[in-house]
């Protein structure tokens, strides 16, 4: 069967985390979550903020991860920056299979709200909280901010680029 459009993930809900107690709780869809050179000191650091509450799913954060950590590997050396994702996807999404196809209405007319099985994982985020952070050399700066702005064509909400650290070094650039 295939998976559901994502707009039905998309509002908040009660958060369902408790895997001790979930049979068959699927595991995280992102693979990392520190890239780049993990040991030097980067003057200038932006983050990815989250402007609405949303549920992001765990594949969607993975896309946005690729793309920004490709585009930056590609465009400055993977010695060259530093990218965390910072929100990890806690929450079980459930899915009630329903009957489909000629007369399957009839079939499911009861069973509007069931409680459903786990299909899938998402990170439940507010209004400014911190999605990714880069941390950077003031030169690849123009490069960061078309990082972040890839990677949120990736997200289910609309975002924005703060600078958190090293303004003063990009006089004119901001």
């Amino acid at each position: 069967m295939a998976r559901k459009p994502a707009r039905m993930w998309r509002r908040l809900e009660r958060p369902y985390t408790r895997i001790e107690y979930i049979d068959g709780a699927p595991g995280t869809r992102v693979k990392m979550f520190d890239m780049g050179n993990l040991q030097a000191e980067f003057p200038v650091m932006l983050t990815l903020v989250a402007k609405d509450a949303v549920q992001i799913r765990d594949n969607a954060l993975e896309a946005a991860r690729v793309m920004a950590n490709k585009y930056l590997t590609k465009m400055v050396g993977s010695n060259n920056y530093r990218l965390k994702v910072r929100i990890y996807p806690h929450h079980i999404l459930r899915e009630h299979k329903m009957a489909v196809g000629a007369g399957a209405d009839r079939v499911s007319q009861g069973m509007r709200a069931a409680y459903g099985r786990p299909v899938g994982r998402a990170a439940q985020v507010r209004p400014g909280t911190k999605i990714m952070s880069i941390w950077i050399k003031p030169e690849y700066f123009e490069f960061a901010k078309e990082a972040f702005r890839r990677a949120s064509m990736k997200l289910p909400t609309d975002t924005k680029i703060e600078v958190e650290k090293g303004a003063e070094l990009l006089k004119g650039k901001i």
